[in-house]
């Protein structure tokens, strides 16, 4: 099993898909999970590997998800009851799901690397190749005349944009110099990448702006391009430039309000309506819940058969203290 779940985090990461492992690091009997079961968890939901059976699973997909959102690890504990003293360096779960027992699961998110797409050949273009390929971005230059030779670093060369490419954490940077400028940025701004630079001066900048609001690209769209291109650092070499725009891609990564990781799970069993099952706090997707119970006028839903009974003994218990 080892071999195989390597081989499929290794494939997983090689086609830059997301995804989080979790592996069993502690237990206490009688349950199912063992120090070493470990699974790997994508941004769908799908898992693959044992980690527990019962609530385990479901707690395991929704904290693997977490993780891919916010980039962070974790460490999620699993008993019949929570800690005397809260750690806050642990996620705690308190499940009626099992006779006795707990688990201390292990959740590590492996993230896609960001990409850079640059359009264009110019120097500017091929020192940015080198520098961005240097800090561990993947590359992809598009144009005609993208060599292997002229861009050795480059993940992939093309003549055409692929829409498909672009993804929240994907940079746009146009730097044909001259070299069909408006197509360059058309396709660019035509694309729903959150950063696209352009190199040129302000004032062509301005005449291509004006150009493309007359096809039909929105001003909105064309305000949010970064013109000229990089942080203002003062340089004016090719290679001081390329600098400025890896500086300024660094910066808008590392400043931002929210994980870009967040942002690539869309259809995900985070986005669909949950609600968080009353006994033991966990979310409970509505729309595929199998335990619910009618309180008051209200529905209630549950994670399994354990928490639905707990419940039906004592409402009025577990409304007035819903575990956060």
């Amino acid at each position: 099993m080892f071999d195989e779940f390597l081989s499929r985090a290794i494939a997983l990461r090689s086609q830059e898909r997301p995804f989080a492992t979790a592996v069993v690091v502690s237990y206490q009997p009688p349950v199912s999970g063992k120090p070493g079961d470990k699974a790997i968890i994508e941004a769908d939901g799908t898992i693959w590997g044992w980690i527990g059976g019962g609530c385990v699973r479901p707690v395991v997909i929704q904290e693997a998800l977490k993780a891919i959102q916010d980039g962070n690890p974790r460490l999620v504990r699993i008993a019949p009851s929570r800690a005397s003293e809260p750690d806050d360096r642990t996620v705690n779960y308190t499940m009626t799901c099992h006779g006795g027992g707990a688990l201390d699961i292990y959740i590590e998110p492996v993230l896609s690397r960001p990409q850079i797409v640059i359009i264009g050949r110019s120097p500017v273009a091929q020192t940015l190749c080198k520098l961005g390929k240097a800090v561990g971005y993947r590359i992809s230059v598009i144009g005609r005349g993208t060599s292997e030779e002229s861009f050795p670093d480059a993940d992939i060369r093309a003549e055409d944009l692929d829409f498909h490419q672009i993804t929240p954490e994907t940079y746009v940077v146009v730097s044909t110099q001259g070299e069909q400028d408006e197509e360059a940025l058309e396709q660019a701004s035509r694309t729903n990448a959150s950063y696209i630079s352009f190199v040129a001066s302000e004032v062509k900048a301005q005449k291509v702006f004006d150009f493309l609001a007359e096809k039909g690209i929105p001003r909105d769209r064309l305000s949010q391009i970064r013109s000229p291109a990089g942080l203002h650092l003062g340089g004016l070499s090719p290679q001081e430039i390329a600098v400025s725009i890896l500086a300024e891609i660094v910066q808008m990564r590392k400043t931002r309000d929210a994980p870009i990781a967040a942002k690539e799970i869309v259809g995900t069993r985070l986005d669909k309506s949950a609600a968080k099952d009353p006994v033991c706090g966990m979310l409970v997707d509505e729309s595929e819940a199998k335990y619910v119970s009618d309180y008051r006028g209200q529905s209630y839903y549950f994670c399994c058969a354990g928490c639905k009974q707990a419940f039906d003994r004592q409402p009025e218990t577990y409304l007035s203290s819903a575990p956060s």
